[in-house]
């Protein structure tokens, strides 16, 4: 079938859009705390590390009956106050969808739990169709002093400690399942020339 020239450009501007599109479309979903899920005794703030949550991306909080996931305030966080929870959750498959901007925090409200490090902040960034950038953590409100202050050396110690000579550093972090959707973005951009390709024989 042979297009005529407005016909060609309608077609072209319709895989333009798509193009456009279809990358901000892929929302990842996010297991917390990856094969540890939501438990105690994992650091959340290292998990966070390297991610980028942007809108439409999924939290799940997978755990077991001795905890649960509350949506709560950053004064929740700090404290780890359930009594400030916007949303509470206890079905052991949690799904949170991230709809807005801004910095997110979630406690396990057992008691104990969030006092022990079972907490997550993370920061929300509006969807984009380019490459990632790099996350931001959470801040603290101005004035208001870090959750976990660190504690001054002791007299003759090093401010920073030094590995032992001959050690190694540690492996980088495996790949979170966000890699896939990147991949995901490419392959249906891919299809999509190929299919656009076809309107043009």
């Amino acid at each position: 079938m042979r297009m005529n020239g407005l016909s060609k450009m309608a077609a072209t501007a319709l895989l333009l859009v798509v193009l456009a599109i279809v990358p901000a479309t892929i929302a990842e979903t996010y297991i917390v705390g990856d094969t540890q899920q939501w438990a105690s005794n994992v650091d959340y703030t290292e998990w966070v590390k390297g991610k980028t949550f942007r809108v439409g991306d999924i939290l799940e909080f997978k755990y077991g009956r001795t905890h649960s996931v509350d949506v709560t305030t950053k004064a929740g966080y700090d404290n780890c106050d359930s009594s400030a929870a916007t949303e509470n959750h206890s079905d052991g498959d949690t799904k949170i969808e991230l709809k807005t901007v801004g910095a997110k925090y979630y406690i396990c409200p057992t008691p104990g739990h969030c006092e022990s490090g079972m907490k997550l902040a993370v920061t929300v960034v509006a969807a984009s169709s380019g490459t990632p950038d790099a996350p931001t953590p959470p801040s603290s409100t101005p004035g208001t002093p870090p959750a976990t202050p660190e504690s001054p050396p002791a007299a003759g110690t090093p401010a920073t400690p030094t590995p032992p000579a001959g050690s190694t550093s540690p492996p980088p972090p495996k790949a979170s399942g966000a890699c896939k959707g990147v991949i995901m973005s490419y392959v249906l951009v891919g299809v999509s020339m190929v299919l656009g390709y076809g309107l043009w024989m």
